[in-house]
């Protein structure tokens, strides 16, 4: 194998594995709110998690989009602990212009808050926060884009809500039905026993850093079998130029030639090394 080629194959292996673990897409506020150019970008997504975790000083605004303009959003907290300071502004449309459909702060729970649905197949949010905060203060937002039945579903639908999602959502170990429907492992997904977010990114981590454990050993034992066999062939050389090598009339040593020029090429016998005489050569010919 060789070496140029290792990376590529370590990239493939990698994003065949992340992508395996990665059904739904995972974003964190500080990322999103570090890159002005990324934030005015309509994401477009099936499914995502948002997690916030306590980010001091923000004020941005992240814009998400639907595949299909037949469908829209469904939103609803995993954690939601705001600090009084902070408002999180949910926005049914493209832009954060109009009155927001929520504004969300430390008076809010996850179960006053439930889920919410837009009318559109946008939904932009801002964050907004002060310079202070405990590391408890924070938020995990499920997004996910929704069907109505009526519009024909093809993909999975949820038993307790009158919609469907992407079948590419399930069992991923996010509730992107917001009944658990999706995430059924006696019906569904029986082989994932309930692996959660954290648990499939630590698998996904894991197999990652296997990946990149054996190839590292397959580079380093490749380069240091061609570290050696450098240095044999740089031994021989010398030993060849010490023995006859290098003198005019002699051929130089070439990379893979296994003869060597000089007295290398005759070995001295028991008496030492005697030249053949001509009429020697001859005798042995006729016989």
């Amino acid at each position: 194998m060789r070496a140029s080629a290792l990376p590529a194959l370590l990239t493939a292996l990698l994003a065949a594995t992340l992508s395996h673990a990665e059904k739904s897409k995972f974003y964190y506020m500080d990322s999103l709110c570090k890159d002005h150019f990324l934030q005015r970008q309509y994401r477009k997504l099936d499914g995502g998690v948002l997690w916030s975790r306590n980010e001091r000083n923000l004020d941005c605004t992240v814009t998400f989009q639907t595949h299909s303009i037949l469908q829209r959003f469904m939103l609803h907290f995993d954690l939601l602990q705001l600090d009084c300071n902070d408002h999180l502004y949910v926005y049914d449309g493209a832009h954060a212009t109009t009155p927001p459909k929520a504004d969300l702060s430390c008076r809010n729970t996850k179960q006053q808050v439930g889920a919410l649905f837009t009318r559109s197949n946008f939904v932009t949010l801002k964050y907004v926060t002060d310079n202070w905060g405990t590391e408890t203060n924070g938020f995990k937002l499920v997004i996910t884009a929704v069907k109505d039945p009526k519009h024909g579903c093809k993909a999975f639908r949820c038993k307790q809500r009158e919609f469907c999602v992407s079948a590419d959502l399930m069992c991923d170990g996010v509730d992107h039905c917001a009944d658990g429907s999706d995430e059924d492992t006696a019906a569904l997904c029986p082989e994932s026993g309930g692996v959660g977010v954290g648990s499939t990114w630590v698998v996904a981590g894991g197999s990652g850093a296997a990946l990149v454990a054996l190839l590292a050993a397959v580079l380093c034992c490749y380069c240091r079998r061609r570290a050696v066999a450098q240095r044999t062939h740089l031994q021989m050389q010398q030993m060849a130029s010490s023995n006859g090598a290098g003198k005019p009339g002699s051929s130089p040593v070439r990379a893979g030639d296994t003869r060597l020029p000089g007295n290398w090429a005759l070995p001295a016998g028991p008496r030492g090394h005697t030249a053949p005489r001509p009429g020697r050569l001859r005798a042995r010919a006729q016989r």
